[in-house]
């Protein structure tokens, strides 16, 4: 092996200088040997060939009434809410004057309940860069009129 400036680390192997284990050299020698399943895995081994009985006992639970046991069951059935379509009417933003009824109507939309906190908060996010956008429109807008108003001028005084 070539010399990459190894300093002894005693019983937990080898680190070259910037502290990194070389190649080989385990930072646990004692560690869980290969082959060893960790704890969930060794759970769900322990599980195997009683899953079927468990989601009935589950579903059983749920049509009697046990809150824990139903809310488990629709919780995997139907998922967590995600990506759908919410009507919601957002004012137009035309300049950066917009931007504060724009938040104001997600704020206000979020407080009524017909978006959630986590697509207001996506939408709030999604305006962020149209500050920028907005004010580098309004100078391509200036500089345009502006090259007009110059070409005006040299037409009518050429």
């Amino acid at each position: 092996m070539p010399d990459v400036g190894l300093i002894g680390t005693g019983e937990t192997g080898e680190r070259d200088g910037r502290g990194r284990f070389a190649k080989g050299c385990s930072g646990n020698p004692a560690g869980r040997p290969r082959g060893i399943p960790n704890p969930a895995a060794r759970a769900a081994l322990l599980l195997e060939g009683e899953a079927e009985a468990l989601v009935r006992k589950a579903v059983d639970l749920a049509l009697a009434g046990d809150a824990a046991a139903l809310r488990l069951c629709l919780d995997r059935v139907l998922g967590p809410r995600r990506g759908r379509p919410t009507p919601f009417d957002l004012p137009a933003i035309d300049s950066a004057l917009d931007l504060p009824a724009a938040l104001a109507a997600i704020v206000a939309a979020a407080a009524d309940g017909t978006l959630t906190a986590e697509e207001a908060l996506a939408l709030a996010q999604a305006l962020a860069p149209l500050p920028v956008a907005l004010e580098a429109r309004e100078k391509e807008e200036r500089l345009r009129e502006r090259i007009a108003r110059y070409l005006r001028s040299r037409a009518g005084g050429g």
